[in-house]
């Protein structure tokens, strides 16, 4: 079996980052994958399935009511790995092109203080799982350490 393009990419270089995990046309429109990734794959702990599901409830509230990109915005979800998200926006996009936006959305995610979107029974299927104030931490830690001051080699997957 071929090996899937996801699985091609060394791990073990890859760093945090924002970084353009594919892109596909589909008709014709064109999707592009981003690959959000929040922690060092292989060298930190991963992040817990609580801050995850908090991120994930969070960050695809603030996508799907953003003036510019709610009409864009197909999917944003936890990698397997627990190391990121995986945000998949209609249009051919660079990382540099959703800088502004990661600011914005870390930015909201970081500063979120209440009751977590969606986090009832009757809206998901785990709502007791959930940790805001790590959700917070990791947000931030992200914007400090990676977002505000990005480098160029952690916008393209290393060789």
């Amino acid at each position: 079996m071929e090996k899937i393009a996801s699985f091609t990419i060394d791990h073990i270089k890859l760093q945090p980052g924002v970084y353009v995990s594919r892109t596909d046309k589909i008709g014709n429109e064109v999707i592009t994958t981003f690959d959000l990734r929040m922690t060092s794959p292989n060298e930190e702990p991963v992040m817990n399935t609580a801050e995850v599901h908090t991120i994930e409830h969070l960050g695809a509230t603030f996508l799907r009511n953003h003036p510019e990109y709610k009409d864009k915005t197909i999917y944003f979800g936890p990698m397997g790995c627990r190391t990121g998200f995986y945000l998949l926006l209609a249009g051919s996009l660079s990382s540099r092109d959703i800088m502004p936006l990661m600011v914005e959305m870390f930015e909201f995610i970081r500063d979120f203080n209440g009751p977590v979107p969606g986090a009832s029974p009757k809206d998901c299927g785990n709502y007791l799982d959930m940790n805001l104030p790590m959700a917070n931490y990791l947000a931030k830690r992200y914007l400090e350490n990676v977002l505000y001051h990005i480098p160029a080699d952690r916008l393209v997957y290393p060789e």
